[in-house]
C-alpha cells in the first residue's frame, strides 16, 4: 500500500536522525544568536552576524554559514555554505479524475541544493547547483521530475548603497507567489536569467526586473534560457502594501485553441497585515494586452482573512480565502479573456492542485493547529466553480485540461486535505498530506469523473 511506504519512509528517517542528531533538542535552541529564518531562495539569509568566533561556536552549523577568508583585494572576505536534501513520495489514484495518461501513479522525487555564498567587500557571488532525479514516475519522467546535474542558481552582485544590482541566474519570489514563484513543490525548481536591481526607496523596497525563465531538460548540463517567454517589471514592497507592474511576453501562446504572440501588462496591489490575532491578504490585478490578433481583458482578486487564537488549545488558527480569476467568454469578440498566472507557485491551492489559477471562483476554509512545540497540523477543504461558463479549465502551468464543450454546469467540485509537519530537529522537517477530490458537475459532463486520492510524504534536511 502506498500509504504504508510514505509512513514507514518516515518513520525510518526520523529514526535515522535520531540517531545520527541526538544532541539538537526538540524545541527551538536557546542560543547566543538567533539564526537567519531558512529561506527557500536561500540568498536572502544574512549570516554576517556570525563574523564573532563566540558566536558561531553556540550551534554545529556556525563553522559552515560563516567561514572567514581573510582580506581579498584589500576587502575583508567571508563564505557562507549550506545545503538542502530533500526526498518526496507522492501517490495518486484516479489522477485528473482518471483522464490522466497514467491516473494511478506512485513515485519519489530525489533532490539536493547545496550553495555558496561569497561576499568580498561590497561584492558577492552566489552559486547553487542541482542534483535531481525520480523514481518510478508513469508513464516516464520529464524535466520537472529530474533535470539530473545543472546551474539552479549563480550571479554576482554589487551593494552600492541605497542600489544592489544584481546579474545571473536566480529564482524569483515576488509577494506571495501568486504571479511569479519559486516552484518549489514540484523537483525541480523555477529559474530565471537576467538582470535584477533591489532599490531601497524610503520605507519600500523596489525590485526592477528584466528576466528571461530557465526552462529545464532532462540530461545534465542542458538547462537553457527560454527564446519565447520573457518578464519584466518592477515590484514595490512596502510595509502592509505592495504595487506592481510586471511585463510578460510568450511568442508560442495558445489559448482556447489559437496559437500566437501573447504580450500581457499586469497592474496589481496587495494589502497585507496583522493587528493582533486578525492578519489578512487581499490582492487584485488586471491585465492588458494583446494574443495573436485580439486583445486581453482579464482580471484577478484573492482575498484571506484569519484569526488567530493562541490561549486556546493547541492555538488554532482559523483562515477563509475566496478567490476569483477571470475566464474568457467566448470568441466572438475576438478579445481574451482568461487571466495568466504567469509563473505561480507549484501547489497553488494546496499539496493536491489538480486545477491552477484561471477561469475559476474558490472557497477555501482552514484551520491550523499547534499539536506540540515542534509539531503542526491543519485540515482544510475547498470547493471550486468555473467564473465563466464559456471556457474550460487550467492546470497549474497554464494547460487546458478540460474544455468547456456543450457543458453549462458551473461546479468543477469539492477538495478536503489534512496536513502533518514535525520539525524533528532544527534541520529536519517531516511532513505528510493526505488529500481527495470529488469532482462536480462539469467533470462529469466532460470526461472520466473518479474522485482523486493522494498521499504525500516528505523528509527535508536543510541548513
Amino acid at each position: 500500500m502506498p500509504s504504508l511506504r510514505c509512513l514507514a519512509w518516515l518513520a525510518a528517517t526520523a529514526a535515522a536522525a535520531a540517531a545520527l542528531l541526538p544532541h539538537v533538542a526538540l524545541a527551538a535552541p536557546k542560543e547566543a544568536w538567533e539564526a537567519p529564518t531558512l529561506t527557500i531562495t536561500r540568498y536572502d539569509e544574512d549570516w554576517s552576524d556570525l563574523e564573532s568566533a563566540e558566536k558561531r561556536d553556540h550551534h554545529w552549523t556556525g563553522p559552515f554559514k560563516y567561514i572567514p577568508l581573510g582580506q581579498i583585494g584589500g576587502n575583508d572576505a567571508w563564505l557562507s555554505t549550506g545545503v538542502e536534501l530533500r526526498a518526496r513520495n507522492e501517490n495518486y489514484e484516479n489522477n485528473l479524475w482518471a483522464s490522466a495518461e497514467a491516473p494511478n501513479d506512485s513515485y519519489v522525487w530525489l533532490r539536493a541544493l547545496p550553495y555558496a555564498d561569497l561576499h568580498v567587500g561590497k561584492l558577492r557571488a552566489f552559486a547553487q547547483p542541482i542534483l535531481a532525479t525520480s523514481v518510478s514516475v508513469a508513464p516516464s519522467p520529464g524535466p520537472i521530475d529530474g533535470t539530473g546535474v545543472d546551474l539552479l542558481q549563480g550571479f554576482v552582485e554589487a551593494d552600492l548603497g541605497p542600489v544592489a544590482l544584481r546579474a545571473g541566474r536566480q529564482m524569483l519570489s515576488l509577494g506571495t507567489e501568486r504571479l511569479v514563484g519559486t516552484r518549489y513543490g514540484p523537483n525541480v525548481p523555477l529559474a530565471f536569467d537576467g538582470l535584477r536591481a533591489n532599490l531601497t526607496v524610503g520605507a519600500a523596497n523596489v525590485s526592477l526586473l528584466a528576466m528571461r525563465p530557465v526552462q529545464p531538460a532532462k540530461g545534465s548540463f542542458n538547462d537553457r534560457t527560454s527564446s519565447q517567454k520573457a518578464l519584466w517589471g518592477a515590484y514595490a514592497a512596502m510595509p502592509e502594501v505592495d504595487l506592481y507592474y510586471l511585463g510578460y511576453r510568450n511568442d508560442a501562446a495558445r489559448w482556447l485553441g489559437r496559437e500566437g504572440g501573447e504580450t500581457r501588462h499586469t497592474l496589481g496591489a496587495r494589502w497585507h497585515a496583522k493587528r493582533g490575532d486578525w492578519h489578512w491578504n487581499v490582492e487584485g490585478a488586471y491585465q492588458f494586452g494583446h494574443f495573436a490578433d485580439g486583445k486581453i481583458s482579464a482580471w484577478t482578486l484573492g482575498t484571506e482573512f484569519g484569526r488567530a487564537f493562541p490561549d486556546l488549545p493547541l492555538s488554532p488558527d482559523l483562515t477563509l480565502r475566496a478567490n476569483v480569476v477571470s475566464g474568457d467568454h467566448g470568441s466572438a469578440n475576438n478579445r481574451i479573456g482568461t487571466f495568466n498566472a504567469l509563473f505561480p507557485k507549484g501547489k497553488y491551492f494546496g499539496e493536491l492542485s489538480p486545477v491552477g489559477p484561471y477561469n475559476i471562483m474558490n472557497l477555501h476554509p482552514a484551520i491550523g493547529l499547534q499539536l506540540a512545540p515542534t509539531v503542526s497540523a491543519g485540515v482544510a477543504a475547498a470547493a471550486y466553480w468555473r467564473q465563466s461558463l464559456e471556457d474550460g479549465i487550467y492546470d497549474i502551468p497554464g494547460n487546458l485540461i478540460r474544455a468547456a464543450g456543450n457543458s453549462r454546469a458551473r461546479f468543477i467540485g469539492k477538495e478536503v486535505e489534512a496536513t502533518f509537519a514535525w520539525q524533528a530537529t532544527a534541520e529536519l522537517e517531516l511532513s505528510l498530506s493526505v488529500s481527495a477530490f470529488a469532482p462536480g458537475a462539469f467533470i462529469r459532463e466532460t470526461g472520466s469523473a473518479r474522485t482523486i486520492r493522494m498521499i504525500g510524504c516528505e523528509s527535508n534536511f536543510r541548513f
